[in-house]
């Protein structure tokens, strides 16, 4: 692992980090960006707070929207996505017996609120199960429209499925659901950075994505987009300040204002944004379309590496529907001993960690008779990260499962 690869990491060389997807790293640059931009608030907290935060914001904010091909006015900040998916569920208003779909492949916090919004409301959950291992795209297209009915008023997709590393269609469903009238909110957790995105072209009512996971920004930086005609609908969790200050003389929306301002906090994260955007940019010849195309060929040698080592037959999907940087191997052993650090992983992921240094999520996956282990490639990776993983593998002699 290279930590001094550009823009420069500030990761422990002594842990090959093959989990960029969870929480990303953030390059020494734009750390050293937040600091400034902390010393300039606490320097003056009424200038920056009172004065200036909205210019500021509103500068970051374009740069963001302008990345992920949307509209500015369309664009407001969130900590992570999973704040952006509660902004909208929680701004849903369902009867008894509706229904709200999803995916088997759902992210489980986003799930969860999903189920609490049912709850309470005394609508239905509908989970569309995905095949996996799967083949093409086709099954999870035909699984997703399948499971929609007359009843269905939201469906939440993931872009990039956070458990099996695919990339969904998400152009084709927005487009086949919204035209049934069924909202669409995709949780684009993983996806700028790690797609060339266009977020507008895409046409989901609602989309989120993070910018401190392939992006590179400080933790806490993400995006909501509702498309402007379902703005009027959104509430925002916090009430504060910026409910005040709607009204037809107001040159803001009532989203940007409301969803703007919900109390003092650190928003040095979103002020980061720009220079994050410019330094990833700035860390290949050619910009972000190298970024990507390198870190998706490292995550796919990665797989091919582990693949040849623990003898699978063939990967859990084709190389075409892995999710850019991500990539999955299925492993033997569902329902193996957990993990002693972290609920819902396997015991694996604890010895790859204490035995060997490397950091590699594994986890069960009962409808596949098997494991999942998930690579992430990122800048400061080389392939030998991914040839060191199979090692340990092939010690802890490991093998794919015979029938995927």
């Amino acid at each position: 692992m290279n930590c001094d690869a550009a823009p420069g990491w500030p990761l422990d060389p002594d842990v090959v980090f093959l989990n960029h997807g969870s929480f990303g790293s953030c390059p020494r640059p734009v750390l050293a960006e937040q600091t400034r931009w902390r010393q300039r608030f606490e320097s003056a907290p009424m200038r920056y707070f009172v004065r200036e935060i909205d210019d500021v914001l509103d500068a970051a904010r374009a740069r963001v929207a302008s990345f992920v091909g949307a509209a500015a006015a369309d664009v407001v900040f969130v900590p992570n996505a999973t704040t952006g998916v509660n902004v909208v569920l929680r701004s849903l208003a369902l009867a008894p017996g509706d229904e709200v779909l999803t995916t088997s492949h759902a992210y489980g916090a986003c799930a969860r609120a999903l189920r609490t919004l049912a709850e309470r409301q005394g609508a239905r959950v509908v989970v569309a199960e995905l095949p996996f291992p799967l083949q093409s795209v086709q099954p999870i297209i035909d699984a997703v429209l399948g499971a929609a009915s007359e009843r269905t008023r939201l469906c939440l997709l993931d872009h990039v499925t956070s458990p099996t590393g695919l990339v969904l269609p998400v152009g084709e469903l927005v487009a086949a659901l919204e035209g049934r009238g069924i909202a669409t909110l995709i949780d684009g957790a993983h996806a700028p950075g790690m797609l060339e995105l266009d977020v507008a072209a895409i046409g989901a009512s609602y989309y989120v994505g993070n910018f401190h996971k392939w992006v590179c920004t400080p933790k806490g930086c993400a995006f909501l987009h509702v498309r402007e005609d379902r703005q009027a609908g959104i509430e925002p969790l916090i009430i504060s300040h910026g409910a005040s200050k709607v009204g037809p003389d107001c040159a803001r929306s009532a989203m940007q204002l409301e969803l703007g301002w919900s109390g003092t906090r650190d928003v040095t994260a979103f002020l980061c944004a720009p220079a994050a955007i410019d330094a990833m940019a700035g860390a290949l010849d050619g910009g972000w379309p190298a970024v990507r195309a390198r870190n998706h060929a490292l995550a796919l040698e990665g797989r091919e590496i582990l693949l040849e080592a623990i003898g699978a037959a063939r990967a859990p999907c084709p190389a075409t529907l892995c999710g850019g940087s991500l990539a999955a191997v299925l492993l033997d052993g569902a329902g193996a001993a957990p993990s002693r650090y972290i609920a819902g992983f396997d015991a694996l992921y604890d010895r790859l960690l204490d035995e060997f240094a490397i950091e590699a999520i594994v986890y069960g996956w009962p409808a596949a008779g098997a494991r999942i282990l998930r690579l992430s490639a990122q800048l400061y990776n080389e392939r030998a990260d991914y040839e060191a993983l199979a090692t340990a593998l092939g010690q802890l002699e490991l093998r794919a499962p015979a029938n995927v």
